[in-house]
């Protein structure tokens, strides 16, 4: 996958590509330190992915990225943690927080090289069919049948869903709006633009963020007010 960094700090640019250059699957093309240049570069070089700053001078990186090519991804590099939600207005890949260990660089990765093969090939795969209790997903070529209870959280990204199982991941091609509308809603609750949760795989949550196994999912401002009242009081009720 051809890359470039857009980070207005050297010592930054510098870190993502130390951190670059031990993936092999990644081609680092550029650095750029503003979102400008960037912008003006990828009028003539396409690339497939972008790791990029949010804070930095003139514009955005938030902003810069409303105006990509659709089949560029995104994995935001940052040193602030409250813009993880505008992340997801913008279909990011990923949200990673300075300083970056490699482990979790390379799981962000991976989920993009993932993503960038589904975008390439353009497979036709979806939801073949909704029961009382499971999906029937096309993925891989295969056909999956997935219980309703065995989903952990559904992410969606630009014109795909990834379904998250214990340990099993199905991707599959369908918007997140289309299939938030075929699950029962008594099990499932989108928590923000990104994120459908199977509520009863909650761990536990915080005002800003919820936990299931091992995932941290961060509850949307639109959402707050309906997870809290849904959600306690389903529980209340249980009592």
């Amino acid at each position: 996958m051809k890359c470039i960094i857009v980070d207005d700090e050297p010592i930054a640019r510098k870190g993502i590509q130390s951190l670059v250059s031990r993936i092999p699957e990644l081609e680092l093309v550029e650095m750029f330190n503003n979102a400008s240049s960037a912008a003006n570069f990828l009028i003539g070089h396409p690339v497939d992915l972008i790791f990029l700053d949010v804070q930095m001078p003139g514009i955005t990186g938030i902003e810069f990225a409303r105006n990509i090519p659709k089949n560029t991804l995104i994995i935001f590099t940052t040193a602030y943690t409250e813009y993880a939600l505008d992340s997801y207005e913008v279909d990011a890949v990923d949200y990673l927080v300075k300083p970056i260990e490699f482990e979790r660089f390379r799981k962000a990765v991976k989920k993009a090289v993932n993503y960038h093969a589904l975008l390439t090939t353009g497979e036709k795969e979806n939801i073949e069919n909704v029961e009382n209790n499971y999906l029937l997903v096309k993925s891989e070529r295969r056909y999956f049948k997935v219980n309703f209870e065995d989903i952990l959280f559904i992410e969606g990204l630009k014109d795909y869903v990834i379904l998250q199982l214990e340990d099993q991941r199905i991707i599959t091609k369908m918007n997140l709006k289309a299939i938030h509308e075929q699950l029962p809603v008594n099990l499932f609750f989108r928590i923000n633009k990104s994120y459908i949760i199977n509520t009863s795989h909650i761990n536990s949550f915080d005002n800003n963020d919820v936990y299931i196994r091992t995932h941290e999912i961060a509850i949307g401002n639109t959402y707050r007010d309906a997870f809290f009242e849904k959600f306690l009081t389903k529980n209340r009720k249980n009592l």
